[in-house]
């Protein structure tokens, strides 16, 4: 079933707004099921071993339906990429509008971060801030960063992955002396068992996401399993891979954190339209238009071959 569902493989190359993780071309791979359209995207360094849960996460799209759904619109946060030039923050926080959350990417330079940080707050003064820090900070970094942050910046919701390991959050969790909350991400999608990974004293809040998690089921699972407050985020999708996450968020009996889904802000060109109304996205599927995005005859074979070394571990 699967090979037919991959010859239905169409390849798009969206632009960003701005360098993001390094991206300004975002390349995702979609395909067609009974159920809709399902997106395979894992960054374009990750090897087969790693796109395992991204593979099974697009297979489930296309072909599974939805859980039920308890709400049909999602609030979202705004996503700030680490700019540091003034203008290019106003232009990237004048795409989310009525959003009343942003979450602000920090982690290489500290008096850099709160500048960001400030300017933020400055254009948006009552919205919440969140940062993430995507695991690049020590222990004793964590807890210097945290607290100038906190004196300079004042509230913030929570920080997302400050440190790599489970240990590592642990000992920060147990040291900070400021009420920051800490948000596991990386620590459990980058798991080999995300279901065994204990949790306990090192994280707060479960920060999920679709595709690293292995689908909306697994992530389901996986929110039982850890039981901790949720957040669902993006891993910077087209809006066919976003509305699966923005179905998983809507499948949740209580969701109280605006959720990272509206990152199709940073793309200058998408497959569908997925628009930001009073700070919320409508839960909806999406039939791409792939209209002047499909990539190149050699890319389009790079997708395949990549498609086919990672389904070759599954099967």
């Amino acid at each position: 079933m699967s090979l037919e569902l991959f010859s239905t493989m169409r390849v798009v190359a969206l632009p960003t707004k701005t360098n993001f993780r390094g991206i300004n071309i975002r390349e995702v791979a979609l395909f067609q099921g009974e159920a809709g359209w399902g997106e395979f995207s894992p960054f374009l360094e990750y090897q087969p071993s790693e796109c395992v849960p991204w593979l099974r996460s697009a297979i489930e799209a296309a072909t599974k339906p939805w859980p039920e759904l308890k709400r049909k619109k999602i609030k979202v946060n705004g996503t700030i990429p680490a700019l540091n030039v003034p203008s290019d923050i106003e232009r990237i926080v004048e795409t989310f509008p009525g959003v009343n959350t942003f979450k602000v990417k920090v982690g290489d330079n500290l008096s850099e971060d709160i500048a960001r940080l400030t300017h933020v707050r400055s254009l948006r003064p009552n919205a919440k801030l969140r940062i993430d820090v995507n695991g690049s900070w020590s222990v004793a970094t964590a807890i210097t960063n945290l607290h100038s942050i906190y004196e300079n910046i004042g509230a913030i919701e929570y920080v997302e992955q400050p440190c790599q390991s489970v240990e590592e959050l642990r000992e920060l969790k147990a040291k900070l002396k400021v009420n920051i909350p800490i948000a596991g991400d990386e620590v459990l999608r980058k798991s080999a068992d995300p279901l065994k990974v204990d949790l306990s004293g090192a994280v707060d809040i479960l920060a999920l996401k679709v595709q690293p998690l292995g689908g909306i089921a697994s992530a389901l699972k996986l929110a039982q399993q850890h039981n901790l407050p949720i957040v669902v985020s993006s891993a910077l999708e087209s809006a066919v891979g976003i509305s699966h996450g923005l179905a998983l968020a809507a499948s949740f009996n209580e969701m109280n954190f605006d959720c990272g889904l509206a990152t199709g802000s940073l793309l200058s060109a998408n497959v569908g339209d997925l628009p930001i109304v009073n700070g919320e996205i409508e839960v909806k599927r999406i039939e791409p238009n792939f209209e002047g995005l499909e990539v190149s005859p050699e890319r389009y074979k790079w997708w395949q071959d990549r498609l086919m070394k990672t389904w070759e571990l599954i099967a």
